[in-house]
């Protein structure tokens, strides 16, 4: 027996963890383990005189377990690979429970040591065991294929879930699923033919698939049926109206179709809980008229309970308060309207939390959010009032223009006006001026080259924002 998590091994136990080869890691023999069982009486030491318990479990493919007796007393621990009886020829399993945590196993499947279902264990597995059995599980995946394309040929309304080989690859088992009687005799010779083997056909629920396939559940965790549950308890819908859950079929439906087992985990609970809360059938009657029930919160221990005349409006009460409103109806009279018991209840403020991580707050989806469509929709759909100046409409974006660079030399006066901008539209009117008066500013000049070399030349202004007359071809501006 090797094992990954102890290091070496020596005589087939472990030298790491002292165990004697009861592993509870799950990483001795083949693979990981389902339903796994931990031998808390391995190190138990049995009186003087008594034998150690000669039955052992022995775990087969997808958690199968069966249990077989050591005629022979070989030397077996948890962990070895041993081939054991079959039916016909014989199978290779691994010894997953040893010792007198076996008779508690035995008496919880209500097994008896002479019962025809403990059969023999024949020896320690030899490597050539080993290699058949390992080549008989390689070639399972290929035959359920070839499984399904034979039955998607006969048409039978069936579904075919698991195969498994015996360990010495003369027999296999089909698992399959289906909701009437099917005649499979067809399907047995067409399967036995095409693989040169002995075929069973073995019916299972949806349940029993659900454990050997395996899968991850709503909540994130590995299905429940195959990681520790064997017994499969009635699950029932009242499960779910007694915990104030929804039925709703997509969420209390699991893998496997069915309700899911969770639901009776903690149904003692509330059924404990609900002993003191009053049946939900019975009306209230006060001063303003008969009050029925609407719902419950088991937890915080608040009713809701509404007029029949008026049920628009819901009323939270306390489980003392609908208790004394019981208590005053049985003597005949009538308490005080449910507004009046509301006002008495106070509302603790509350209290957002955050985990260790840092996340927001567990009542983050209760506040609505306001959604910026609408708002935009509202905004369009808005009428202008007849006359109102229309000044709200948003300007057009214009390109940003280039300001001249201020002068620093320049002085400012606070009270002078800005100069109104010119409109690129309307044609500029040019006035005389009397002669002798020169505005070296407003002055057209004629266009003349530029001396080389001009130092002297002053830096140009941006005339953007002015209007000039320029003359046109063939006219000479000193004529005007």
């Amino acid at each position: 027996m090797a094992c990954g998590s102890c290091g070496t091994t020596e005589n087939g136990v472990p030298k790491g963890c002292k165990s004697n080869g009861n592993c509870g890691s799950g990483s001795c023999g083949s693979g990981s383990e389902k339903l796994a069982v931990f031998d808390w009486l391995s190190n138990m030491t049995l009186p003087s005189g008594q034998e150690r318990f000669n039955i052992f479990e022995v775990r087969f493919k997808n958690g199968r377990k069966h249990f077989f007796k050591n005629v022979d007393n070989l030397p077996i621990i948890m962990g070895d690979i041993i081939a054991v009886e079959g039916s016909p020829g014989h199978d290779i399993g691994t010894v997953s429970l040893a010792g007198e945590l076996v008779k508690v196993q035995m008496k919880k499947h209500k097994i008896t040591e002479d019962h025809e279902e403990v059969k023999k264990i024949y020896r320690k597995a030899s490597q050539r065991d080993i290699d058949i059995w390992q080549a008989a599980r390689a070639k399972e995946a290929e035959t359920q294929k070839k499984g399904r394309e034979i039955l998607g040929r006969l048409g039978l309304q069936m579904k075919l879930s698991d195969v498994e080989y015996q360990g010495d690859g003369n027999k296999a088992t089909f698992y399959y699923t289906a909701d009437a009687r099917v005649d499979f005799r067809q399907l047995i010779r067409d399967l036995a033919g095409a693989f040169s083997i002995r075929v069973e056909m073995k019916q299972v629920g949806a349940r029993q698939e659900a454990a050997r396939l395996g899968g991850i559940g709503s909540c994130g965790r590995e299905l429940c049926c195959s990681t520790w549950l064997t017994d499969f308890r009635k699950v029932s819908t009242s499960a779910a109206r007694y915990q104030q859950l929804s039925l709703n079929p997509l969420k209390l439906a699991g893998q496997c179709g069915k309700l899911k087992c969770c639901l009776n985990y903690e149904l003692d609970s509330y059924l404990d809980a609900l002993k003191s809360f009053p049946k939900q059938d019975l009306v209230l009657n006060t001063e303003k008229g008969e009050a029925v029930f609407i719902k419950m919160d088991i937890f915080k221990r608040h009713l809701w309970y509404t007029y029949k005349t008026e049920r628009f409006k819901w009323f939270r009460l306390t489980l003392e308060q609908v208790q004394e409103i019981i208590e005053l109806n049985k003597n005949n009279e009538k308490s005080i309207s449910l507004e009046e018991y509301e006002s008495e209840i106070e509302i603790p403020e509350t209290v957002s939390f955050e985990d260790a991580v840092g996340q927001d707050s567990l009542t983050r989806f209760d506040a609505p959010k306001n959604s910026k469509r609408r708002n935009n929709r509202n905004k369009k759909k808005k009428p202008v009032a007849v006359g109102a100046s229309q000044t709200t409409e948003a300007p057009q974006k214009q390109q940003p223009k280039r300001r001249p660079k201020p002068n620093p030399n320049q002085k400012v006066n606070p009270n002078q006006k800005p100069k109104p901008k010119p409109n690129p539209n309307q044609k500029a009117r040019v006035t005389p001026k009397p002669k002798g008066t020169t505005n070296p500013k407003s002055e057209a000049k004629p266009n003349t080259p530029k001396a080389a070399g001009n130092s002297e030349s002053k830096p140009k202004k941006n005339n953007r924002n002015r209007t000039i007359n320029r003359p046109k071809n063939g006219e000479n501006p000193q004529e005007k």
